[in-house]
C-alpha cells in the first residue's frame, strides 16, 4: 500500500503525513520565472494559503517550507533547463513588501525537528544560489523593493549583489534576537561578517534592533550595495544584471536538460527508483540504501536519463525523504551494485571541461554528496561482493562515518569480490563545505597518505590493501562479517540520539573553517539548542508569544 504523499501546498508538518520534496513549476504557488533572454527574474510572490499547514497563513511573503521546496526546485530547473540564463533577479512580485523572512506562525507550532531540517533545508538552497553564481556563471541579484526581515534579508545576502531602493520604508533587517530569542538560523550572522564583512560592532547594533537599516547607511555598513532611487528603480536593476550577464561564460546556444518527473514508489517501508532503493527497519530504526551503477554505455549527449544526474536526483529525493520524514531512524547503511568499471566509465565522461551540461552535474553531485555529510544520522558504508564503489560512488565511503568491508567472498558466491576502486574524481571534485576533498579530510594528519592511495587510481583494491590504505575502518572474513556488521549496528542504536548527532557533526568537518561550515556549524550546535530553550519555546517564550502583545518572561541565567 503506497503511503499518502503530501505536496508541499497541503501538508502541516505535525500531521503525520509525508512531506513530498518533488515539484515542478506547473504547481508553484509562491514562485514564478520570467525569462527575459539572458536574464531570469525570479519572482517570489507567496499565496497567504499555500503553506504546508493550514493553521497559519503566509503574509507579507512570509515562507514556510514549502516556500523554499519551490526556490530549491527554481534555482536546480535555471541551472539545467536554461543554459542561455547568465544572470538571476530575485526580487518581490507584491507591492512594498520583499519578504518578511520565515513565518513566525509556522515556526511557533511546529515541532523542534521540523524547525531544525526547515532551517537545515534552507541553508541548502541559500548555498546552491551562491554556487550557481559561483560555479554555474548563473550570478544572482536581489532587488529589494521594500522591508527585507530576517529570513528576507537572508535570501538577499545569497545573492552575488544586493540592490535596495532609497526610500523611507525599504529596509533590511535580521530582527530575530530582540523579537524571538532565537538566531537568524539560514546564515544571516554568517554571511554578514564573513560574506559582507560587515564591521564587528555595527554588525552587533544590525542584528540587536528591530527596524533594520534602510537607505545609504545600509551601503555605507556594506549590508547591501547600493541604494537606488525608487525613480531610476527598474532601469537601476536591469542595467546592473546586463552587467553581471557580462561576466559569465553560460552558452548562448545550448539546449537545456528537462528535469522529468522522478519515477518513484513510495510504501510503508521501502522507497524504490530506478538507481536508488530505500529500505527502512524502523524496529531496528535503520534504513539501508542501495544504489545501482549504470546499466547502459556512456551516452553522446546527455538528458535526465544520463545515469550520474539521474542517480543524484533519486539520491537527492531519498535523502530529504529520510530527515523529514524518518526522524527516528537513527542509522543509514549505504550499499552499491553494479560495474566499478561503469562507474569510472562515466567518471571519465564526468571529468571532461568545457562542456556546460557535464559542470552543472558535477556540481549537482557534489552538492547531493554534501546533502550526505549533513544528515543527522549515523551513516555506515558496506562493501560487499557484487558491490560497485568505485569513483564517485566511493566518495559515499568516505562521506560515512565507518565503512566495514567484507574478505573476499561468501561461500558459493558468484559476484565479484568486494571492492573499492578510487578514480580522478575522488581527488578534488567533489569537495565539502570545508572546501577540501573527503579524502584529504580523511588523511589530514598523514598527507602522504593522500598520495598514496592516489597511485592506486583504477585498481581494484581488495579488503586487506582498502583497510591497509585506510579507505574502509574494518575488513572482515565472510565467517565474522554479518555477525560484526550487526552488533556494530546495534551498539550504534543504543547510544543517545543526541549525542551521536553532536559527535557526528563535529568529526564530519575537521579542518579548514569556512563560511559554510560555520553556517551548519552554528545550526548545529546553537540555532539547535536555542529552539529548546524555554526563553525562545516555551509558553512565555518570545517565539510562542509573538504577535500576542505579551511579553515574553525570560530566565536571566546565562549558559
Amino acid at each position: 500500500m503506497l503511503r499518502e504523499l503530501a505536496t508541499a501546498s497541503n501538508c502541516a508538518q505535525n500531521s503525520g503525513m509525508t512531506i513530498d520534496f518533488q515539484i515542478d513549476p506547473s504547481r508553484y504557488r509562491h514562485w514564478r520565472i520570467e525569462l527575459a533572454d539572458e536574464i531570469a527574474y525570479l519572482v517570489m510572490d507567496v499565496d497567504p494559503a499555500g503553506g504546508l499547514s493550514s493553521d497559519y497563513e503566509l503574509k507579507l511573503n512570509s515562507y514556510d517550507l514549502a516556500v523554499d521546496i519551490e526556490l530549491a526546485d527554481a534555482v536546480q530547473r535555471l541551472r539545467f533547463e536554461h543554459p542561455r540564463v547568465r544572470a538571476v533577479v530575485i526580487m518581490s512580485g507584491k507591492d512594498n513588501v520583499f519578504c518578511a523572512g520565515a513565518n513566525i506562525r509556522m515556526l511557533g507550532k511546529a515541532t523542534h525537528a521540523h524547525k531544525v531540517n526547515f532551517c537545515k533545508f534552507t541553508n541548502e538552497t541559500r548555498l546552491a544560489i551562491e554556487d550557481a553564481s559561483e560555479n554555474s556563471k548563473q550570478i544572482y541579484l536581489c532587488a529589494v523593493n521594500g522591508p527585507a526581515a530576517g529570513g528576507g534579508y537572508e535570501l538577499a545576502l545569497a545573492a552575488e549583489h544586493i540592490m535596495l531602493i532609497d526610500d523611507r520604508r525599504s529596509s533590511v533587517a535580521l530582527p530575530e534576537t530582540p523579537l524571538l530569542a532565537v538566531l537568524p538560523g539560514t546564515g544571516g550572522l554568517t554571511r554578514v561578517t564573513d560574506k559582507r564583512k560587515v564591521r564587528r560592532d555595527l554588525a552587533d547594533v544590525f542584528c540587536s534592533i528591530e527596524e533594520g537599516v534602510r537607505g545609504q547607511k545600509a551601503v555605507d555598513w556594506r549590508l547591501v550595495d547600493e541604494a537606488v532611487p525608487n525613480s531610476k528603480w527598474k532601469e537601476a536593476v536591469a542595467a546592473r544584471a546586463k552587467e553581471l550577464a557580462a561576466r559569465s561564460d553560460r552558452p548562448a546556444d545550448a539546449t537545456g536538460i528537462a528535469l522529468t518527473p522522478l519515477r518513484r514508489e513510495i510504501s510503508e517501508d521501502r522507497i524504490h527508483y530506478p538507481h536508488v532503493e530505500v529500505e527502512i527497519d524502523r524496529t531496528r530504526a535503520i534504513a539501508t540504501v542501495t544504489l545501482r551503477g549504470p546499466s547502459a554505455p556512456v551516452p553522446a549527449s546527455i538528458d535526465a536519463s544520463f545515469w550520474p544526474l539521474a542517480m543524484a536526483r533519486e539520491l537527492d529525493d531519498a535523502l530529504l525523504h529520510l530527515r523529514a520524514n524518518e526522524s527516528a531512524i537513527g542509522v543509514v547503511v549505504f550499499r552499491t551494485e553494479g560495474d566499478a568499471s561503469a562507474v569510472l566509465a562515466y567518471d571519465d565522461r564526468l571529468s571532461a571541461d568545457g562542456d556546460w551540461a557535464i559542470r552543472e552535474v558535477r556540481h549537482y553531485l557534489k552538492r547531493v554528496l554534501k546533502r550526505v555529510d549533513m544528515m543527522a544520522k549515523s551513516l555506515v558504508a558496506v562493501i560487499e561482493p557484487g558491490s560497485c564503489f568505485a569513483g564517485t560512488l566511493a566518495e559515499v565511503v568516505f562521506a560515512c562515518d565507518r565503512a566495514v568491508m567484507l574478505i573476499g567472498a561468501r561461500d558459493g558466491e558468484n559476484r565479484p569480490p568486494a571492492a573499492v576502486t578510487l578514480g580522478q574524481m575522488n581527488f578534488g571534485a567533489y569537495p565539502m563545505g570545508n572546501g577540501i576533498s573527503r579524502l584529504t579530510q580523511r588523511f589530514l594528519g598523514e598527507p602522504a597518505s593522500v598520495e598514496t592511495a592516489r597511485a592506486t587510481i583504477g585498481r581494484s583494491l581488495a579488503a586487506e590493501d582498502a583497510e591497509t590504505l585506510g579507505l574502509v575502518t574494518f575488513s572482515y572474513e565472510a565467517f565474522d562479517f554479518d555477525d560484526e556488521l550487526r552488533v556494530m549496528l546495534e551498539e550504534r542504536a543504543s547510544f543517545s540520539p543526541d549525542a551521536l548527532t553532536g559527535m557526528e557533526a563535529n568529526l564530519r568537518f575537521a579542518g579548514p573553517e569556512t563560511m559554510e561550515t560555520k553556517i551548519f556549524g552554528r545550526l548545529t550546535a546553537w540555532q539547535n539548542w536555542i529552539f529548546q530553550r524555554p526563553n525562545s519555546v516555551g509558553q512565555q517564550g518570545a517565539l510562542k508569544l509573538y504577535g500576542s502583545g505579551v511579553q515574553p518572561t525570560y530566565d536571566k541565567e546565562r549558559v
